[in-house]
């Protein structure tokens, strides 16, 4: 009874913080929701069935409160940021899909995904009919720049998927290897939502480059603490303990241990992960090695100094509102428990 109280409790604190940090924006908000559910509507029933799916796990809408934020400290949202937010949030929907179905996955963040529900070649089609959706509305930008983001965002997400599966065939244990991977699949889609709120506003070079590098920094966290959830047994979070050596990735925490102990024995389960033929009982010995050699406590280490590199880039935001939804926010990304 105390750990769900606890739970209880921890739920409403985040649904109050995240209230707190979108509150500068909470008419952009309502903007965007307007428009992403008016094109997630189909006259196809079976389409229309899906999209009332994903309507309904909209989840946090981290990446369009990213988005209005930056742009509410460079200038005045238009309609080219309010279809940019739906055009990010498209292709992400989009990349989540096709990734599920790539990890043969049941669920996402605790609900059922959509191959689950639908089977793998509707996953397909409806992926690719949200990838078309995404481009359709970044051409309504009517800014040939930002059609050119979302094209070479498309592009990159996608290599990012290519590497870590070429990465997983390899015996490589690299810390460098993993940061390229990650900064090709999460990294570089808030990357992208930050450089492209600050051009749809018409802010500097100089502003449109450093909320890049704010991005990346922020989409770094982001992974870093997804990748530590794989160490735990919490339901809340939407994925077993292990899930991810269970498709043969090997995170920071194995990686930083596995360096550091130099041990033949949890080197040689390592190699069984990689190629997929390592037992649960195998997961579960080196997720234990993992913890009990620092690698949580280093993985944590990292991700406070990328959240402070981060948090440099924002220092001199002018806007007092909108510089303290921006801290809270990466306050958030690096102790949400989901």
């Amino acid at each position: 009874m105390d750990d769900l109280i606890r739970t209880f409790v921890f739920k409403i604190k985040c649904v109050d913080q995240l209230e707190q940090i979108k509150q500068p924006i909470v008419e952009d908000l309502k903007r965007f929701n307007q428009i992403f559910d008016e094109t997630l509507h189909h006259s196809n029933p079976l389409l229309d069935v899906v999209f009332q799916h994903i309507r309904n796990r909209k989840g946090k809408l981290m990446r369009p409160t990213l988005l209005f934020l930056i742009a509410r400290e460079f200038g005045v949202p238009v309609e080219a940021t309010y279809l940019s937010a739906v055009m990010l949030e498209l292709l992400h929907t989009a990349s989540l899909v096709h990734d599920d179905i790539v990890d043969e996955s049941d669920e996402r963040r605790g609900q059922a995904s959509v191959n689950a529900i639908y089977g793998n070649k509707e996953a397909v089609l409806v992926g690719d009919y949200l990838l078309s959706s995404s481009l359709e509305k970044a051409s309504q930008t009517k800014n040939l720049r930002i059609v050119d983001h979302i094209s070479s965002l498309g592009k990159q997400l996608s290599s990012g998927e290519i590497l870590q599966l070429s990465n997983s065939k390899k015996n490589e244990l690299s810390e460098e290897a993993y940061y390229d991977v990650i900064r090709l699949k999460t990294a570089v889609l808030f990357a992208s939502t930050a450089e492209v709120a600050a051009i749809s506003v018409g802010a500097s070079e100089y502003d449109v480059k450093r909320m890049y590098d704010f991005g990346d920094n922020l989409g770094i966290c982001f992974q870093i603490r997804d990748d530590i959830f794989d160490y735990y047994d919490n339901p809340k979070i939407g994925k077993p303990t292990g899930n991810d050596m269970l498709e043969g990735k090997l995170t920071l925490p194995a990686l930083y241990a596995l360096r550091t102990a130099q041990d033949e024995g949890m080197f040689f389960l390592a190699s069984k992960i990689k190629q997929g033929s390592a037992d649960k009982q195998e997961i579960s010995t080196l997720i234990e090695f993992t913890k009990s050699q620092g690698g949580i406590e280093y993985a944590e280490k990292c991700m406070r100094n990328f959240s402070q590199r981060a948090l440099n880039l924002i220092s001199d935001f002018k806007h007092e509102e909108i510089r303290s939804s921006l801290v809270s926010y990466v306050n958030f990304v690096t102790q949400r428990n989901k």
